[in-house]
């Protein structure tokens, strides 16, 4: 009769070995809260200046696309010999012949102030410019109203104004049903329209607009020269009509003059907001790595702290690579449960900032699965050495460690 000798081999199965690694994660909640902690706020911080950094792109996109790339604003630069810094007075009318130009309009401030009655005092004004403009001002800029209507042929050369969007606010008016009226200068002018924010021409939103007829009538008693002049002209073409707007507003002296893109402040302001993002990725790179550093020296005292156990574990069948997977474990858990707080917070963050700036929220899916995978790439490099480590022990060592 022969026997039959078999051996056992001892298995750790995937699910074992997560129950085994989350329980020795849970015998040390404090520990396990402190390195969670560590790496949550490296994730947080790269899924937050990602999150920041697309919402600010998405609304500087949005507002270049509400002036569109084909807007110029031609204005007088330094020393252009007119102590006011205005622009001839035909200009506007020989720009309107350059041919690919399609919409082309001008703005000159007044020396005025805005008063919502006449009790006030003329030197309150409110932070209130009031601006001579003309009637294709609205088409040309793409401005909308909020309410009421814009200045027309008619209304440019009677006591009517338009209010920029926080020019209302300032005088406390929401709508012209009531046919309100604000004092000008010496005159009352009725209240005909309100607009929407304006992003292409600075200093609208907190102006009183009037026509030029009504300027020169009522506030100043002279003739008005434009001091900006805003151009719009067809796709593809603005290179070539903005090398010809100098020269046609001022023929003697075009290097006095100068033709900008208001788009083009946005992209650089874009490009600078990229710049910062690299800085921050990088400053929470650091914060991760801290965190991985935390986590490695977690897992070594807790390897010094356990060797009684791993002793045991051994002595019942346990394998190096068992023991080994088990520590590498706990720390791969460890570290994925402080990426998901961190993009948690992360995105908390974003959200929360970017709706205080009224931004629409973005945050890019990249960043939330980056931020995962970055987590647990940094727990399983962090959980290398103590898990070799753990491995290394003598069963008989590890019992007479504790």
């Amino acid at each position: 009769m022969s026997l039959a000798t078999s051996t056992y081999r001892s298995r750790l199965r995937p699910a074992d070995i997560l129950r085994v690694g989350a329980l020795g994660l849970r015998t040390r909640r404090l520990r396990t809260g402190l390195s969670t902690l560590g790496v949550a706020i490296g994730i947080a911080a790269m899924v937050g200046v990602l999150g920041l950094s697309a919402s600010s792109r998405e609304e500087l996109q949005t507002r270049i696309r509400a002036l569109g790339t084909n807007l110029l604003e031609v204005q007088a630069g330094q020393g252009f010999g007119r102590g006011d810094q205005t622009l001839p007075a035909e200009a506007v009318q020989m720009v309107g012949r350059i041919g690919p130009v399609t919409a082309v309009s001008s703005i000159a401030t007044v020396d005025a102030t805005v008063r919502r009655t006449d009790a006030i005092s003329e030197g309150i004004n409110g932070g209130i410019t009031v601006f001579a403009a003309d009637s294709g001002l609205l088409t040309t800029l793409n401005a909308t109203l909020a309410d009421g209507t814009w200045l027309d042929g008619a209304t440019s050369t009677y006591p009517a104004v338009v209010l920029g969007s926080i020019a209302a606010q300032t005088l406390g008016i929401v709508d012209v049903a009531d046919q309100l009226r604000v004092r000008i200068g010496d005159d009352w002018f009725a209240v005909i329209g309100i607009l929407n924010p304006v992003a292409a021409a600075e200093g609208l939103d907190r102006g009183a607009i009037i026509g030029i007829g009504a300027a020169q009538t009522y506030v100043v008693g002279d003739d008005i020269a434009p001091e900006r002049i805003y151009v719009r002209t067809e796709e593809g073409a603005i290179d070539t009509v903005r090398a010809v707007l100098p020269p046609t507003v001022n023929p003697q002296t075009p290097e006095e003059v100068e033709a900008t893109r208001p788009s083009d402040a946005l992209a650089a302001e874009d490009a600078a907001s990229t710049a910062f993002t690299s800085l921050f990725l990088g400053l929470g790179a650091v914060a991760l790595l801290v965190g991985g550093i935390g986590i490695a020296n977690v897992m070594v005292i807790a390897v010094i702290e356990r060797r009684s156990e791993i002793g045991l574990r051994r002595a019942l069948g346990a394998t190096k690579a068992h023991i080994r997977r088990q520590f590498l474990t706990e720390a791969v858990m460890l570290a994925g449960a402080g990426g998901v707080v961190g993009v948690g917070l992360g995105a908390g963050v974003t959200a929360l900032y970017a709706s205080a700036k009224h931004w629409k929220v973005v945050v890019p899916p990249i960043a939330i699965g980056g931020g995962l995978v970055a987590a647990l790439a940094i727990g399983a490099i962090a959980g290398l050495y103590p898990a070799a480590r753990a491995a290394r022990l003598p069963p008989t060592e590890a019992l007479r460690g504790n």
